[in-house]
C-alpha cells in the first residue's frame, strides 16, 4: 500500500551523529555496568558515561546513554543484542 502524500516520512538519520538511547530492564544492582558493557561492544568510543533513573515502584531501572552511531547495521546489532540477553524490557 502506498503511503498518501500527506503521511510525513520519518527524519532521515545521517551518520556519523551523536544518538541517545535508553535501556530499560528489573532492577538489579549490576544493570547499568551490563548495559555499558554490551554498549562498549558496538560503540568503541562510547565514553562509559550514564544517566540512571528508578522507576516509582523501584521495580525496574532507565539507563540513558548516548553513542556515536556510524550506521543502521551498529543500531540494529546493539538493539538485538541487548534485547537477546532477557533482561532487557525495552530498547528506545
Amino acid at each position: 500500500m502506498a503511503k498518501s502524500s500527506n503521511t510525513p516520512e520519518p527524519p532521515k538519520i545521517v551518520f556519523p551523529c551523536d544518538y541517545p538511547i535508553r535501556v530499560m530492564g528489573a532492577a538489579a544492582p549490576d544493570f547499568k555496568d551490563f548495559v555499558i558493557r554490551v554498549v562498549k561492544k558496538h560503540a568503541l568510543d562510547f565514553d562509559g558515561k550514564a544517566q540512571v533513573k528508578d522507576s516509582r515502584t523501584g521495580k525496574y531501572l532507565s539507563v540513558h546513554v548516548v553513542i556515536r552511531a556510524t550506521g543502521v547495521g551498529q543500531l540494529q546489532a546493539l538493539h538485538a543484542e541487548l534485547k537477546a540477553s532477557g533482561r532487557v524490557q525495552m530498547v528506545l
